[in-house]
């Protein structure tokens, strides 16, 4: 692996570092935005998974575009699109305003999701493709760790602040995604074209030349022997389309894309990114924890992602996720079975203690143990009003709440890991793995939107879910999934460890 790669594959996947950025500061600034503007449950959720329904748009087209006029160039928009939704997001004056703003940024990550891993895939050799492609991964979970790093330190801040309150420091959380996003336009300019494509447009010599400065003379004859005889043998066939992804041929590995993009986030990883610090409430440890528990949560993901980078090329592809993806299920179902022991009480020294509510509001909820949290948290809400339940949640069950907190974290945390090392990383490299050079970009388009569209769906419903079917059965469900999933790819999953390109196409597709 040589120095050269290792920039190429880290500048090319800032997009998921920009992601996962994202991703993380929202549940921050969601406990600002959610009472500024009283949001209900529909709009908080539309709020958080606006970017990934546009994501779903961009993940349709980008691949087919990038086929046209070159990874690097759309690249180069998406940095800038990422920039310009941090600026319009940090001065949004509305709900409007705001998820229209992220839909922006929407566009750029659902791009840079696919093409990242396509190009590193194209600029890599068998011995290191699962490494570099994992870049990306380690690049996310970097976002997230960033994000949550400044939201804890926006949150510490806004307590001692004269200049920061509830009002503006939403903002400052939000723009400050501005400077990554501008370093990222600016280091584009510096990586190559993909080789594989420069070749399939006929541009032999350029591509050899990247090939040569990526990995060296020898090196390169090796690959480009590989390249042209792969064009030579698909030189006669049709220009890809969406019809022929279901052929016969791309059958059974379309299949296995599709059942990777909708497990890795039917397990609900987004909505425990999305939604973190809201989740870390529901325990009752408090505000200030919820977002210090953040950083923690996203400094868990930065070791296990760095230990699937190591393993992923040693290891294999397969024992990673059948071993992840258990994992993900006990973890889960942990998770569901401690918050469905939970009981809620407010006691009157405990009302009394919440600073920022009308205490005579509650007088006919005193010593009433509730089992259910959506019981709970409804009564709660017709005496106080959803804004003023919403910006008092973590200080309310944390004195109502009895639990084992520890259990339900360390389910949390378990599910973090386990995804770190299987199906966050593992699956972007197996999708970059699968297909062939002429269709690698519309195949990772399409599972790419259909991930997107999970995902997505997984943001809009959590609240609602936390709100109508409680954090047990909802933990339960993401949870049941998981062991669905676990045992269906016992049975298909394909190992790709080792092999070129050109001999993964050469062995699974008919």
């Amino acid at each position: 692996m040589t120095k050269r790669s290792l920039f190429i594959a880290f500048v090319v996947s800032l997009g998921g570092f920009l992601f996962g950025f994202d991703a993380g500061i929202i549940s921050g600034v969601m406990s600002y935005v959610g009472p500024e503007f009283n949001l209900n449950d529909t709009q908080t959720g539309w709020v958080v998974s606006s970017p990934s329904f546009s994501a779903m748009i961009a993940m349709l087209i980008a691949g087919k575009m990038s086929d046209q006029v070159g990874r690097k160039k759309i690249l180069i928009i998406v940095a800038f699109l990422y920039a310009f939704s941090a600026i319009a997001s940090a001065y949004s004056f509305d709900y409007q305003t705001l998820y229209i703003s992220r839909m922006i940024g929407g566009l750029a990550f659902g791009a840079a999701l696919i093409l990242a891993p396509t190009y590193i895939a194209e600029i890599s050799n068998s011995n290191n493709r699962g490494t570099l492609v994992s870049i990306q991964q380690l690049n996310i979970v970097l976002g997230f760790f960033a994000a949550f790093l400044s939201n804890y330190f926006f949150n510490e801040i806004n307590s001692t602040s004269d200049f920061f309150n509830d009002e503006n420091v939403w903002r400052w959380m939000l723009g400050v995604e501005f400077v990554p996003a501008i370093l990222y336009f600016i280091l584009m300019f510096f990586v190559p074209m993909s080789p594989r494509w420069l070749y399939n447009k006929g541009k032999f010599k350029t591509a050899k030349e990247v090939l040569i400065k990526i990995h060296g003379k020898d090196k390169a004859e090796e690959e480009s022997k590989n390249i042209e005889e792969n064009i030579s043998s698909s030189s006669k066939l049709s220009k890809s389309n969406f019809k022929d992804l279901f052929s016969p041929a791309l059958r059974y590995i379309m299949g296995i894309g599709l059942l990777l993009g909708i497990l890795q986030q039917a397990t609900g990883i987004n909505a425990i990114y999305f939604y973190a610090t809201s989740i870390f409430k529901q325990t009752g440890i408090g505000t200030d924890a919820a977002f210090s528990s953040g950083v923690l949560l996203s400094l868990t993901t930065v070791v296990f992602t760095i230990l699937a980078m190591y393993l992923v090329d040693k290891m294999g592809r397969r024992p990673l996720l059948l071993i992840g993806i258990t994992g993900i299920s006990i973890s889960l179902l942990t998770c569901a079975y401690g918050f469905n022991k939970a009981k809620y009480k407010l006691g009157l020294d405990d009302i009394n203690s919440i600073v920022q509510v009308d205490s005579s509001k509650l007088e006919n909820l005193i010593d009433i143990e509730y089992d259910s949290d959506v019981n709970f948290k409804n009564d709660l809400k017709k005496a106080l009003g959803n804004q003023v339940y919403a910006k008092n949640e973590g200080a309310i069950l944390e004195s109502a709440i009895t639990m084992n907190s520890g259990l339900v974290l360390f389910g949390i945390f378990g599910f973090i890991a386990c995804f770190a090392f299987s199906l966050g990383p593992i699956m972007w490299v197996m999708l970059s793995e699968l297909f062939p050079n002429r269709f690698r970009g519309l195949a990772i388009g399409l599972i790419g939107f259909v991930n997107s569209f999970t995902s997505w769906t997984i943001q809009q419903i959590f609240p609602w879910e936390l709100s109508n079917l409680g954090s047990a059965l909802t933990f339960f469900i993401y949870g049941f999934l998981a062991f669905i999933g676990v045992i269906i790819f016992v049975k298909y999953l394909p190992e790709t460890k080792g092999k070129t390109l050109e001999e993964i196409e050469i062995e699974f597709v008919k």
